[in-house]
């Protein structure tokens, strides 16, 4: 991993940091203006005026042509410096890790490694050459500045929504409350004093019932929402602070890499170097191309007492403690489970849940469909128990549901929705009539830049955030139905297929397959769900008409 470019100094912009050579050694600090290429020294515009009259044929080089400067000794010290060890020099390259060390590095760490070389030795056969990585750096600078932009953006939504949906609550309130009085005023006229005493009573009386209604009910939803609120903007305001160090760090190797000039061991340093920091942009910008390596597969029994047929696992989650939350379709539940995937504690629900996706890192949305009901409940997590929360209803069916940021996603099975977390209706982002459940599942990249579906014909789509059509990927493989969806915090996409029972990895273009992770032969059977769990690197796999769930190790 690079370090964090924190402790460099900021005057790390060059010339400030050349320093006059012969003033550093009258302990004066003066930036430097000239360069000279004979005397290997630096000169404020005061001695290089002395410079210039004893050695009339040196050849100097001023500011236009800082590009030939050798490298300043801020950011060659930077460079060389370890990360784990700051008080000792970067000497050897670790094939087996990938990684640069120093001696106490070799000694601790690196020292049962396979392949071990000197940094000088590496310089021969290594490219040092770095334009290329110079264009990389400037690419991902600018995503990840895009990236930036767009979780402002979030936030700002995100309260808005809030805003106008207590707005509406309000007025609905005042509403209610005129309705009930001018109703009061028509049914007075007329009445004796007695009555009319009796009816402002009663009128106070039902004016107090309206306001402990809304504080009660309308007043609750507001509160949860509002809690929702905060903890999505927490989450993408701690998603901005990564982004900042990550553009700062990136901007800063961009500027010394223009720098570093012919110098083979710094050049193939900084490439290394490098290299860690845009992998870490890259899996911040959901874009990791690492391929999962499944190291064991075990089953897990979510069958409970109360469970009235055989399990369908329709929708999974994973909370950020560890605990699994699972959709039992043909069961009516939901189920919430423990690091162990040990059923710990159940919820009912009414009507046939269909999917499930997390809120904030307490909280939950099940997507639930029937003929006649079609809606979202949102469920917290408090102290191993579920407890339902408030609901809106859908006027259309509800087949997938999947969160980003406060926004939620909806596939009808033929239509993609994007929804509001009040439960308003943004747009149709994506449409296919063709068949019957040409959008069947959905997930979002983790910066909400790319959305995936799966259908019922054997197709995975990729759309941009606007509904655009991306890419279309089939696997000859699986001539069947492709169910369960999931993308990983990387980007890694996960796709489950139906005959023949499968577990995939696609590439975060959507354009590729990058590995089969399971198959029918590690005990696959009828796929529908997939999640991934970053408390315990392991990939959750629901079945079909199965009680036991299955849980992939990777690496």
């Amino acid at each position: 991993m690079a370090a964090s470019l924190s402790s460099v100094p900021k005057r790390l912009r060059m010339v400030e940091d050349f320093c006059c050579t012969s003033c550093l050694e009258q302990n004066l600090a003066e930036s430097a203006d000239i360069y000279c290429e004979k005397c290997l020294r630096f000169y404020c515009k005061k001695c290089v005026i002395h410079h210039n009259q004893l050695f009339t044929k040196h050849t100097t080089c001023g500011r236009e042509d800082i590009q030939k400067w050798p490298v300043c000794k801020a950011v060659e010290d930077f460079l060389r410096k370890c990360e784990v060890h700051e008080e000792k020099t970067l000497t050897q390259f670790c094939h087996d890790h990938s990684q640069l060390c120093c001696s106490d590095c070799y000694g601790t760490i690196h020292s049962q490694c396979r392949e071990v070389t000197q940094i000088s030795e590496l310089t021969n056969s290594q490219p040092s050459g770095l334009e290329g990585l110079s264009v990389e750096l400037e690419t991902v600078l600018g995503e990840i500045n895009t990236l930036q932009i767009s979780q402002e953006a979030s936030i700002q939504s995100l309260q808005r929504t809030y805003n106008e949906h207590r707005e509406v609550m309000i007025k609905q309130m005042c509403g209610n409350l005129n309705t009930y009085i001018d109703e009061c005023d028509n049914n007075s006229v007329g009445t004796s004093g007695g009555n009319e005493q009796y009816l402002k009573e009663e009128m106070c009386r039902n004016v107090v019932s309206i306001l402990n209604e809304f504080d009660n009910i309308t007043g609750k939803e507001l509160n949860e929402m509002k809690d929702e609120v905060i903890s999505i903007k927490g989450s993408v305001t701690s998603s901005i602070h990564k982004c900042t160090s990550v553009h700062n760090d990136l901007s800063q190797f961009h500027e010394i890499v223009q720098k570093i000039g012919d110098n083979k061991e710094l050049c193939l340093i900084a490439n290394i170097k490098c290299k860690h920091i845009i992998q870490q942009a890259l899996t911040l910008l959901g874009k990791s191309g690492k391929a999962l390596n499944v190291q064991s597969i075990t089953e897990h029994n979510v069958r409970i007492p109360s469970d009235k047929v055989v399990c369908d696992i329709r929708g999974i989650c994973v909370l950020p403690d560890g605990q699994v939350l699972v959709v039992d379709w043909k069961n009516d539940n939901v189920k919430l489970l423990n690091q162990q995937y040990q059923v710990v504690s159940h919820w009912d629900v009414k009507a046939e849940p269909l999917d499930i996706c997390l809120i904030t890192p307490s909280e939950v949305a099940v997507a639930v469909n029937t003929s006649n009901i079609r809606e979202v409940q949102f469920i917290t997590v408090n102290q191993g128990k579920l407890v339902s929360g408030r609901k809106f209803q859908f006027q259309h069916k509800c087949t997938c549901i999947t969160h980003h940021q406060g926004n939620l996603f909806v596939t009808s099975g033929q239509e993609l929705y994007k929804y509001s977390l009040n439960g308003k209706l943004i747009c149709r982002l994506y449409q296919d009539r063709s068949a019957a459940l040409t959008v069947y599942k959905c997930a979002v990249s983790p910066t909400g830049d790319r959305l995936y579906i799966t259908n019922w014909d054997n197709k995975l789509l990729t759309l941009a955030r606007d509904g655009t059509l991306l890419a279309t990927y089939t696997d000859p493989a699986l001539p069947g139905l492709l169910e369960g969806l999931h993308v990983t915090p990387a980007g890694q996409v996960l796709v489950c297929g139906y005959r023949p029972h499968t577990v995939l990895q696609v590439g975060w273009e959507g354009q590729s397959k990058l590995a089969t992770l399971a198959t029918e032969e590690d005990g696959v059977r009828r796929p529908w769900s997939v999640c991934y769990s970053s408390t315990t690197s392991s990939i959750i796999v629901g079945q079909d008409r199965d009680d036991n769930t299955l849980v992939f190790r990777v690496e």
